[in-house]
């Protein structure tokens, strides 16, 4: 499949792994890149930037093709070292990053200028026009229906998706409810030229995540997904479980509640002991309304082939109409 995302990236298909923290690391960002899509390391899964370049060398021992590294920038107490991280980037030569989150304008600017391709990650049309200013070579746009941070404007992507190509110059990806060959033939109908993929990839053998959490997600339905930190301005979306339940029963508590009071709740490292552990109910578990899609847990590899046959064929079909 050949357009401007795959010229632009080196890959054989526009198809992207979500960059994921404790689950993007390098045996599946290699299985993703192998089988043809990009690859995606998540930059905060690993402890220091000396620990991100040795996974950047695995990924390099593992595939011969292009991958990225996903960098979140958040606002917190302590940050990473977010310098260190971008020196690690760099002097890794790593051909394209995925940032998301506020990215100031000489991180952009550094990026370009080592000859790094970015795609930035948002959640609005607005904030794509910003970063398209600001020198990104692809925006991904992510809609409601997605796991993670989908934004406060509550626009899925049959609305946003079109909305931002018709905005941008720049090539779209559209993230957020996307499973198979259909969502591919559609998105690339709403005139993005690719997808980004993340709860779809957790349910594949190359995961690193427990057997339990992956049959947890071929078995939910479409509305198995909570939204927590609506109450704090932070929507997140996850799957249902005891942890997301509580965490809603304290937010709609007469008065509210405070994140301290939430946070030995959804701490990052309770939500990593789930994923590692398969004890379903004791952390958050990241998940988009795409759950209601998964009904299996194939390699990478034929996971992308079916998609990319589905979609043929679906826009096959279509043409004849």
């Amino acid at each position: 499949m050949h357009n401007a995302v795959t010229q632009r990236l080196g890959i054989r298909y526009p198809i992207v792994q979500g960059g994921m923290q404790w689950v993007g690391r390098a045996g599946l960002a290699a299985a993703v890149s192998n089988a043809g899509g990009l690859g995606m390391l998540s930059a905060l899964t690993q402890p220091t930037p000396d620990e991100l370049g040795h996974e950047i060398d695995r990924v390099r021992a593992l595939t011969d093709q292009p991958f990225g590294v996903n960098v979140t920038m958040l606002r917190t107490v302590t940050p990473p070292p977010y310098e260190q991280i971008f020196d690690t980037i760099i002097g890794r030569r790593v051909p394209v990053v995925e940032t998301a989150g506020n990215v100031p304008a000489e991180v952009f600017d550094r990026l370009v200028g080592a000859g790094i391709t970015v795609i930035h990650k948002c959640t609005s049309v607005r904030h794509a026009l910003t970063a398209e200013k600001r020198g990104v070579h692809i925006v991904s746009i992510d809609g409601f229906e997605c796991a993670g941070h989908p934004g406060e404007d509550d626009v899925p992507g049959l609305v946003l998706i079109p909305a931002a190509v018709q905005a941008l110059s720049v090539p779209v990806i559209a993230s957020g409810g996307i499973a198979n060959g259909r969502g591919l033939a559609a998105a690339l109908a709403l005139g993005a030229q690719g997808v980004n993929m993340g709860t779809r990839f957790v349910a594949t053998q190359e995961a690193p995540v427990h057997e339990h959490i992956k049959q947890a997600l071929v078995q939910a339905r479409e509305t198995d997904t909570r939204l927590m930190f609506r109450t704090l301005r932070n929507t997140a979306r996850v799957l249902s479980n005891r942890v997301s339940n509580e965490v809603l029963a304290l937010e709609n508590r007469p008065g509210g509640c405070t994140f301290d009071e939430l946070r030995p709740l959804v701490a990052g490292a309770r939500g990593r002991a789930t994923l590692e552990s398969g004890a379903l109910d004791d952390g958050v578990v990241w998940a988009g309304q795409v759950v209601g899609l998964i009904d299996d847990i194939p390699t990478c590899e034929a996971l992308l082939q079916r998609m990319v046959a589905q979609c043929r064929q679906r826009l096959a079909e279509t043409a004849t109409l």
